[in-house]
């Protein structure tokens, strides 16, 4: 596996990987000093040796340790458990160069510490028993929510996460964006058009914004408390932008993105904690890459449907960009992965880019090829800075 080391280059930021006290249990003791922050200089523009990369998914079903690890286990069960999300947020650590971890957990974590009931199933995905089919149906809904009480287990799996990593490289919090956890409120789980989510959005306006401001009011301390635990970046989840046209979107998921990202600043100030980077990823919302890049974030992630380098002209150079590799081009030999990703590389540029695919990692993907991935992104990205 590839070495990588600190940089001598020194973030105002204090994100630099000089120990920081643990806002979690014993608060005298400090996390591991950061050894690799390569990843969080590319996500503040800062300049960095090569392109740093991780993958969404990277703890899945397509390693067998994960498989042998969760056997058996209610996936929501898992995701209670600080050392299980802890050891399935290491395993890909320990195959892979990766620059960055991203804690194990889900997004529907939160539609439950407001006390909807969420089951996954296997071959179907989440499910609710209950949805919100009516607007009185609010009113079942808990808020304001404790996230200490409700979401605690999440900030003890990333403090105890954070000093399992031992400084190797910096850990994601994560959470989804309102109008994606919405959506799967009101549909009861995964659906092809959104159609009883958007029916709510042209029916019931007032009390779609009523749910969308619940569901801030949540995230916002769920994120900050995140960082408290140890998160040294955030990333906010809108998978479900695709569903919404430019108008939809820019009143009814826009305005809470942006929303979330001020106020999260905001808390963290407030809570005497050091910025961390904010990376925005809202699939398929091509029509929207100028506003998301003007909404809070330092990174915007794109999927594989966006052409780098047409993306980069229309956001600037005021922000960094994540991805975008398809993923389905894993299936394809590791000469090809390598082609690929040598003209991924070329299209985002050498710097203010961290690699990432379009998408999360799919079961049936051969970890070796994952490797490959990982590998041709620091060979490429060295070569394309020593032209």
């Amino acid at each position: 596996m590839e070495e990588t080391g600190l940089s001598s280059h020194t973030s105002p930021r204090n994100n630099n990987g000089s120990p920081e006290p643990s806002p979690v249990g014993d608060c005298h003791q400090a996390f591991p000093k950061l050894q690799n922050d390569t990843f969080l200089r590319a996500a503040w523009g800062e300049a960095t040796d090569y392109t740093p990369v991780w993958c969404m998914r990277q703890a899945g079903r397509y390693l067998k340790e994960f498989q042998e690890t969760r056997a058996g286990q209610d996936f929501f069960i898992t995701c209670r458990s600080p050392e299980t999300c802890c050891e399935l947020t290491l395993q890909p650590l320990r195959r892979f160069p990766l620059d960055a971890a991203i804690i194990f957990s889900d997004i529907l974590v939160v539609p439950q510490a407001m006390g909807m009931q969420v089951a996954m199933v296997p071959g179907k995905g989440p499910s609710f028993p209950s949805p919100l089919r009516e607007e009185q149906d609010l009113d079942r809904l808990q808020a304001p929510v404790d996230v200490d009480k409700e979401l605690g287990y999440v900030f003890q799996a990333i403090t105890l996460t954070r000093h399992q990593l031992a400084g190797r490289v910096p850990l994601i919090g994560f959470a989804g964006a309102p109008w994606t956890l919405m959506s799967y409120m009101v549909e009861g789980g995964g659906s092809n058009t959104m159609a009883q989510a958007k029916r709510w959005l042209y029916q019931w306006p007032e009390a779609s914004h009523r749910l969308l401001g619940l569901l801030t009011d949540v995230l916002v301390p769920y994120l900050v408390g995140q960082v408290a635990a140890g998160a040294q970046a955030l990333q906010l989840f809108e998978s479900h932008a695709g569903h919404l046209g430019p108008e939809l979107f820019s009143e009814y998921a826009l305005p809470y993105i942006r929303d979330v990202a001020k106020r999260v600043k905001v808390g963290l100030r407030e809570a005497g904690l050091e910025p961390v980077p904010l990376i925005i990823f809202a699939k398929d919302a091509h029509y929207a890459l100028e506003a998301l890049a003007q909404s809070g974030y330092e990174v915007v992630g794109i999927d594989w449907k966006v052409n780098p380098a047409l993306a980069r002209e229309r956001v600037g150079k005021t922000v960094t960009l994540q991805g975008n590799l398809d993923p389905c081009a894993l299936y394809a030999s590791k000469e090809k992965i390598g082609r690929v990703v040598e003209q991924m590389l070329a299209a985002f540029g050498p710097q203010r880019h961290i690699a990432n695919l379009g998408h999360g990692l799919y079961p049936d993907m051969d970890p070796a090829h994952v490797e490959a991935f990982v590998e041709a992104v620091h060979r490429h990205s060295r070569l394309l800075r020593s032209k």
